[in-house]
């Protein structure tokens, strides 16, 4: 909303001293964002005098008219200007800016050479000095105005100041300088005088002066409408009009809709101009048919949705309501019988309306917010005079007024909600007076009984009225103090369960990243996942961010693969990463979901029936690395990353969530997108949770990534959740490390050879690892050899050599006996 500072003064006694920072400082407090506060004095920079004309040399063999002046600016000789305007004669005085000003727009005035003459400066029309958009002449000054020499933007209207700020959505009644000067009047505590109080509106009559009918009460609750006949089409809008209008930032076209736009300003009810003699038949509102088509004012030609109003007459629609006027109606330059029409519209289908069409005219902006229905008589008659007044005619002196209002409901309210809320104390008398002063009727005790005023519709519910409690009381003198916070229940075992994971990866070396959960259409071919994969089937998003990824992802590795492609293109070359988040798992139902409104709770049968198609969505764990696990440096060579360090992270993963490893097996599987011959499957107590391995070439070609590039996924929430358990015993007595390297055939998984030895040790062994793999021809065919670190330990004594060799014979024997393994060596 942008106004002058010289129309808010007529409706409330701002102080006369007014600093721009004051005003920004209330305007502020009261919870409207300042965007300017402009000095029109400063928009044309340097000196812009009054001059008068002395003389005037007509220039010839030009194409267009040019004049050679010679103007007195009481500074010396005359200045020498050229001029292309023909409104003014010898002896008149107009506005003079000197070389080195500068107009509105950064449009430099200098001393040059042009048409053969020297022009030394512009003498200015309104236009340029940005007062109006009329171009057809320069400014002349009324005779005795000014002096020659004098400042000149006093006496052409360069001494206002403009002010624009951005208004609320819930606040519609500030989108009019009758809400501002409202709004300042408490501020300054000043006199204030309701624009609407000025002319009182005439009552509806029985007999309408032109036929109108409402189908559609609830998309328009009110349509008021006056008629008159006769006008001079060529009037023009009063100076002071266009120059409020154009420091409003709109341009002036013709009085009647100048007057319409003026009004809407002043008093926040747009209104419409109709062409009498264009209409065809009696006047029909309601909802379009759909795929009914309109031409707007735009020039666009529109199709209607079955929830757009239409203002038709017997041609069909001949107005898009509170949007916008089509062209087969509307104001002409030959004009002479006009119909004015003030309504009342849902904000709701407005904005909805507004959106569909992407049309925001300035209308729909404050019908959207909420405007005042008890406007639409007050702003017909104002607007029936002063076009009378400036372009004759003939007025009508029916008056149309179809009303459908409903009264206005009232708020019960706890007077002590607002010290509760607030944190000051307020008692009943002063949250009383502090509602009546925004207009509201308040009766009662406790509690108080509240009807807020016709232009408050954002005022619904008790809490909207402790809002403006705490904004009329000042939001200055409200403490920042936090209130006292609520003892928790604390993380979730799962929350805290995602946390130590994401510890756990990030101190051995990985990055966490947080992607997008959306992807392409094509990502799931990307991974090479076979045609009957569940996991092809994907939520699609009605409304996606991005046309390009309209999918929910089904698994972590598409958006991860992409962040790792894409530190790679950034010269990164060993990167390991990971990633939380949950996955979107489609449940296919034949059934949509029931169509629950919000006047209600839903019933536990509709609430279960529309959670039946809610997808899936658990909680996965995804790492991707590639380059050097270890890097190279003087302490000898690097170590490449591969698919074992995939596995690896899946147990640090598995380990930090309370997973002893004796219930982790990992075992060969095959699972697209990983490599067939370099995949595992970690189960945890018989079930799968998740795979890690090296991904499939074809995978590695379609994203871009390096070779032997290894991946790894778990469910998070597939896994169990620990019990609560005391603290392990820690022996303070030292351990036994004894190596056993066991040949064994190449098939069998080296977790089951570990779980073996486990097995066969007994209580005293602590841990077992394995450190190394080794096959050769020497071994025989088809065999492999696996080397584990046994550590045991007893926890109320020191391990004599003979029990940690019988330890050892046990673990190694029940491996023999298990896979028919060999101690290599023995």
């Amino acid at each position: 909303m942008k106004t002058s500072l010289s129309w808010l003064r007529e409706f409330v006694e701002l102080p006369a001293g007014l600093t721009a920072e004051q005003l920004d400082e209330a305007l502020t407090n009261l919870g409207m964002e300042v965007e300017s506060i402009v000095d029109q004095a400063a928009t044309v920079k340097g000196d812009l005098v009054v001059g008068r004309v002395l003389t005037i040399e007509e220039l010839t063999g030009f194409k267009k008219p040019i004049r050679f002046t010679t103007v007195d600016v009481g500074r010396g000789e005359p200045q020498e200007i050229v001029c292309g305007a023909r409104n003014f004669s010898e002896g008149d005085l107009v506005a003079v800016i000197l070389p080195g000003g500068e107009l509105p727009g950064g449009f430099t005035i200098g001393a040059r050479k042009t048409y053969g003459r020297n022009s030394n400066g512009m003498i200015c029309s309104a236009a340029e000095l940005g007062l109006s958009g009329d171009h057809s002449g320069i400014i002349v000054l009324p005779p005795g105005a000014a002096s020659p020499g004098d400042d000149a933007r006093p006496v052409v209207g360069l001494s206002d100041v403009l002010v624009e700020v951005e208004i609320t959505p819930d606040r519609g009644y500030e989108m009019s300088l009758r809400g501002i000067a409202r709004e300042l009047s408490y501020a300054f505590s000043a006199a204030y005088t309701d624009p609407a109080t000025l002319v009182p509106g005439r009552a509806g009559t029985a007999e309408p002066p032109y036929a109108v009918t409402v189908e559609d009460t609830v998309g328009c609750d009110r349509f008021s409408a006056r008629v008159v006949r006769g006008i001079d089409p060529n009037a023009p809008s009063p100076e002071w009009m266009q120059k409020r209008l154009i420091a409003s930032g709109i341009r002036s076209i013709s009085l009647p809709v100048d007057i319409t736009n003026y009004l809407m300003l002043e008093l926040g009810q747009p209104m419409h101009v109709f062409d009498l003699n264009r209409l065809n038949g009696g006047l029909v509102v309601r909802r379009a048919h759909p795929g009914e088509k309109l031409t707007t004012l735009d020039g666009v030609a529109r199709v209607l949705d079955a929830e757009d109003m239409v203002i038709c007459d017997d041609t069909g629609p001949i107005s898009l309501a509170a949007i916008m006027g089509g062209e087969t109606s509307e104001w002409q330059p030959d004009t002479v019988d006009v119909l004015l029409e003030a309504a009342h519209w849902d904000p709701v289908m407005v904005g909805r309306t507004a959106r569909r069409h992407k049309l925001f005219s300035e209308a729909a902006k404050r019908w959207e917010r909420g405007v005042d229905p008890q406007l639409t008589l007050i702003a017909l008659e104002r607007a029936v005079r002063i076009l009378t007044e400036h372009a004759g005619g003939t007025v009508d002196e029916r008056v149309l007024d179809i009303d459908h209002l409903a009264a206005p409901a009232t708020i019960s309210l706890d007077p002590g909600l607002a010290t509760r809320r607030i944190g000051l104390a307020y008692d009943a008398e002063q949250v009383a007076a502090l509602l009546s002063q925004v207009g509201c009727t308040v009766t009662g005790s406790a509690p108080l009984e509240v009807t807020p005023p016709s232009w408050r519709p954002d005022l619904l519910a008790p809490i909207d009225l402790v809002e403006e409690v705490a904004r009329l009381g000042g939001y200055n003198d409200i403490p920042s103090l936090l209130p006292p916070a609520r003892g928790g229940s604390g993380v979730t075992p799962a929350q805290r369960r995602r946390r130590t994971v994401g510890r756990a990866l990030a101190e051995n070396g990985y990055v966490e990243v947080l992607s997008y959960p959306f992807v392409a259409p094509g990502a799931a071919d990307q991974l090479g996942y076979p045609a009957d994969d569940p996991r092809r089937s994907a939520v699609r998003l009605t409304n996606p961010l991005s046309e390009q990824e309209p999918l929910l992802r089904t698994s972590l590795l598409a958006p991860l693969l992409g962040t790792l492609k894409r530190n790679l293109g950034r010269g990164r070359r060993d990167v390991a990463v990971f990633e939380t988040g949950t996955v979107f798992l489609p449940r296919l139902a034949g059934n949509a979901p029931p169509a629950m409104g919000v006047d209600r709770r839903p019933s536990d049968t509709e609430w279960a029936a529309a959670n039946a198609i809610v997808p899936a969505q658990p909680w996965h764990l995804a790492a991707a690395l590639t380059g050097d696990i270890e890097p190279a440096g003087w302490w000898g060579a690097g170590r490449e990353a591969s698919w074992a360090d995939a596995i690896e992270a899946a147990r640090i993963a598995v380990a930090a969530a309370g997973i002893s490893a004796d219930r982790v097996t990992v075992s060969a599987a095959e699972l697209a997108p990983w490599h067939p011959g370099r995949c595992a499957a970690i189960a945890v107590d018989g079930t799968v949770v998740g795979h890690a391995g090296e991904l499939h070439p074809a995978v590695v070609s379609a994203f871009e990534l390096p070779k032997r590039t290894a991946a790894m996924e778990l469910d998070l929430d597939a896994l169990p959740l620990p019990p609560v358990t005391q603290a392990p015993r820690i022996s303070s007595f030292p351990p036994a490390l004894i190596d056993v390297a066991l040949v064994v055939d190449r098939d069998v998984p080296a977790a089951e050879v570990s779980a073996a030895l486990a097995a066969g040790a007994g209580s005293l062994l602590e841990s077992v690892s394995l450190f190394d793999l080794y096959e050769s021809e020497q071994l025989g065919e088809g065999k492999k050899s696996l080397a584990y670190k046994l550590t045991f330990r007893a926890p109320d004594r020191t391990l004599t050599t003979e029990e940690t060799l019988a330890a050892r014979d046990a673990a190694v024997a029940a491996v023999s006996s298990q896979f028919a393994a060999v101690l290599r060596g023995a």
